[in-house]
């Protein structure tokens, strides 16, 4: 890949995650054109010195590298397999990088009708929320040809901290998937381990420093802990999607053959919320689940809004 201001980037997908992601590229030196479906994240990448076009056809016409940052697999498809979409109007020999949450094997089929096109298409799933998007620190799991993850490693560098390529097609999207159970299997028995020490009268920050320090330490209590005691849940990343990635991951292991009660339970407390009207929320709203289901819920005056 030539240096980044010979390199032309479309990013389709200016969400939560998309719009740092590609600020983080703008300010790597890439030429980097955004597109988003509603037009206000266009425009506030606008904001801060990006170009944008209103159509993906307009935004991938002669991009080296297209990303994609999208909600879920049939957004996917439509981005790359429509009439409008990215194999139809990219050059032929363009890298696709889809940054995505997405089913594995849609991940397989797009790739392989991408390489039938000339296009070379990497599975690249993250983590680290939106925080980790801002700060260029995501985990990134990659799933491709060889050649193609080197040739694109540039662009995740600029994105990224932890970067590994972790098998052919769709090995990116199935350590995602694994990544979400165990997201959420934490996230809820932090949630759990927190109203038990509220319950018993402790200053949960002083026990949450402690348990930090030891083998109950995560990036879960690292980066969720303090806006859960403070009853915050403005998303970094939202229960509905959480819950979306957790029927993919429950789904893949169905066809593995493979057992996950603790993921089965996790994937019913999150369908739970999503039901209750709060897919909105960050996923550590479980701490609001945990509290209601142990009657000590806000509306009991026992919990903080």
């Amino acid at each position: 890949m030539d240096s980044p201001t010979d390199t032309r980037i479309a990013f389709i997908g200016l969400g939560v995650m998309g719009l740092p992601m590609a600020l983080n590229l703008h300010r790597a030196g890439f030429s980097v054109v955004g597109h988003n479906r509603s037009p206000a994240r266009s425009e506030a990448f606008a904001a801060q010195g990006g170009h944008t076009a209103s159509s993906v056809a307009e935004a991938v016409h002669h991009a080296d590298v297209v990303a994609l940052m999208l909600p879920d697999s049939p957004d996917v498809e439509h981005v790359l397999l429509d009439e409008g979409g990215v194999f139809a109007n990219a050059e032929p020999g363009s890298l696709v990088v889809d940054f995505s949450t997405i089913r594995p094997d849609v991940a397989r089929s797009t790739s392989a009708a991408g390489a039938e096109l000339g296009f070379r298409v990497l599975d690249a799933p993250v983590s680290g929320g939106e925080q980790g998007a801002r700060d260029a620190a995501l985990s990134i799991m990659v799933g491709g040809d060889d050649a193609a993850v080197a040739a694109v490693m540039p662009v995740l560098e600029a994105v990224g901290r932890t970067i590994v390529h972790v098998g052919p097609s769709g090995a990116g999207q199935t350590v995602k998937a694994a990544n979400q159970l165990i997201v959420a299997g934490t996230i809820e028995l932090v949630a759990e381990a927190m109203v038990f020490l509220e319950a018993h009268g402790l200053d949960v920050a002083k026990a949450v420093e402690v348990l930090a320090g030891g083998l109950a330490g995560s990036a879960v209590l690292d980066r969720k802990a303090a806006g859960m005691v403070a009853r915050q849940y403005k998303p970094g990343f939202r229960v509905a999607l959480h819950h979306k990635d957790l029927g993919i991951a429950l789904s893949s292991a169905r066809d593995a053959g493979v057992a996950t009660p603790m993921g089965a339970l996790a994937g019913q407390l999150v369908g739970a919320l999503v039901a209750q009207g709060r897919g909105d929320l960050d996923h550590s709203a479980l701490l609001a689940q945990v509290e209601e289901l142990s009657g000590r819920s806000a509306a009991s005056g026992e919990t903080r809004s």
